[in-house]
């Protein structure tokens, strides 16, 4: 029977520090880089050695600008590499010139252990072990995994459960139940009455452990059927079944084959971003909209501290010129991404998200019914919205006379807004959608600005767009409209006229 861990699974919050952390300083060679299975929006990384083996694979779902979760009950708490016994105390030097979290080493079942956290929180151990130590490099990076530690109120059941997959007990110590493969450990630790988990930045999602191939993973599906739910997916490089232990962890069990390399060469491996093949039609849109980064060693932008979460879009030929974007209700900071890279294909597009939550939908500014606005969040959030810009302009080196901003609904009605509240700082805007969001227009000394308003003809807010482009012209704007047969939805029109406005 094919034993060990096969991956594990974590959640990231800043891609580019989890690149750091993973390719940077552990060394791991960055194997797939794709969209998500479950949700293509959502970046997956897999790490591990250069041929991407199976054993060797950390693997995130970048969820970025997420809040932190919380590690608990029925979940993974920790994973490890193995490293040589010898090199462990290079890479403690090496963890505190990088300035990282570090505790140790310590012993556990006799072994020394270096315990890090990544940028995310999650702890990431070094386990010394037998392997031979490189003496020209110390502290190569890991070549495979140690072992995961699971949280549970069931220790014995949990340790019972783990077992069909190849393991057998080989120690306690503590609360902790040690259970081996051929390969590597699992970790049992009971503390029964701890709080459960909760999934975000620096939990983990899973753990697989291998299946030698499609008829293992069906017989073990078989043997599982009184168990409970079980799922079986197809994952290109593995073919996966995802079931809860009885302390409520998630275990998957993932086929060694085909690999990482069906799609890749073998001295390329997580050069291209895939996306998966149920997605495809809208591949091009998601590689807009999936959050770009460095590797080591590759020129980089350094992203700032700024009020709003935002992401950047760089083409490969960017033509010096920017658009912000501002989403509608529920949206996020990419959701114009697609529609703004068709408008202004050579554009560094500059998504934001919006500040104000409503039952856990994103928002500009609150709202006491459709039409009825919070006057006092408008004004707050307008002038934190026209602080970012002003903190973007400066700490990304915008050039201000080829910036323009785009929004639709909710982003667009606040857009207007900041034109009215903040006269100057938006020179050039395309609003869709948008309506007038303050009960009454400021006095502002009028400043200068080209709009393009593309309103809808069956938009039942339809009635409230003139009151705004009243408002901008009072205030000194330009503004074009035109009344497209489309509902409150975008349209295939918008696209061409907000394309013809920009170039003319």
């Amino acid at each position: 029977m094919t034993t060990g861990i096969h991956h594990v699974t974590g959640i990231t919050a800043n891609v580019q520090a989890n690149v750091d952390f993973y390719m940077g300083f552990l060394g791991l060679s960055l194997v797939k880089q794709t969209g998500g299975y479950e949700d293509a929006e959502q970046l997956h990384l897999i790490y591990g050695n250069p041929k991407g083996d199976p054993g060797s694979l950390a693997t995130f779902l970048v969820w970025e600008g997420a809040g932190r979760g919380r590690t608990g009950l029925g979940q993974v708490s920790e994973f490890s590499f193995a490293v040589p016994a010898a090199s462990i105390g290079d890479w403690l030097t090496k963890a505190l010139s990088a300035r990282l979290k570090v505790e140790g080493p310590s012993r556990e079942f006799g072994q020394p252990v270096l315990r890090l956290k990544d940028p995310d929180g999650m702890v990431v151990k070094l386990v010394g072990t037998d392997l031979p130590e490189d003496a020209d490099h110390p502290t190569a990076a890991p070549t495979r995994l140690q072992a995961v530690t699971l949280l549970t109120a069931d220790a014995d059941g949990t340790a019972a459960f783990v077992t069909r997959f190849g393991y057998h007990e080989i120690a306690r110590e503590g609360a902790t139940i040690r259970l081996q493969s051929d390969t590597d450990v699992v970790d049992i630790l009971g503390v029964s009455g701890f709080v459960p988990s909760i999934p975000g930045a620096g939990v983990a999602d899973h753990v697989a452990f291998r299946a030698a191939d499609a008829d293992a993973l069906r017989e073990m599906r078989l043997s599982l059927k009184d168990h409970g739910p079980t799922h079986v997916h197809d994952r290109k490089y593995f073919l996966s079944l995802y079931v809860r232990e009885p302390g409520g962890s998630l275990i998957e069990y993932a086929t060694d084959g085909p690999g990482m390399g069906v799609d890749e060469a073998a001295d390329q491996l997580g050069r291209i971003l895939f996306v998966p093949e149920g997605d495809a039609a809208r591949a091009d849109d998601l590689r807009i909209m999936l959050p770009q980064f460095a590797r080591p060693g590759e020129e980089r932008f350094p992203m700032r501290d700024l009020p709003f979460i935002h992401r950047f879009h760089r083409p490969e030929d960017p033509d010096g010129s920017t658009i912000i974007l501002l989403h509608g209700t529920g949206g996020n900071e990419t959701d114009l991404m697609p529609l703004a890279h068709k408008i202004a294909p050579r554009a560094v597009l500059l998504g934001v998200r919006g500040r104000s939550t409503e039952e856990g939908i994103n928002r500009w500014f609150r709202r006491f019914d459709a039409t009825t606005y919070d006057q006092a969040d408008v004004r707050a959030e307008a002038e934190a919205f026209a602080g970012f810009v002003e903190g973007a302009v400066g700490g990304y080196g915008i050039d201000p006379a080829r910036l323009s901003f785009l929004g639709y609904s909710n982003g667009a009605n606040l857009l207007g807004a900041v034109m009215q509240l903040q006269p100057g700082l938006v020179q050039r805007a395309i609003l869709l959608r948008a309506v007038q969001a303050l009960n009454e227009a400021p006095s502002a000394t009028p400043a200068p600005a080209n709009v393009l308003m593309l309103n809808g003809a069956r938009d039942p807010f339809a009635s409230m767009a003139p009151p705004l482009e009243a408002a901008l012209r009072a205030a000194g704007a330009g503004v074009s409209t035109e009344t497209l047969s489309a509902g409150h939805e975008l349209a295939a029109e918008d696209l061409g006229l907000a394309k013809a406005w920009l170039e003319s």
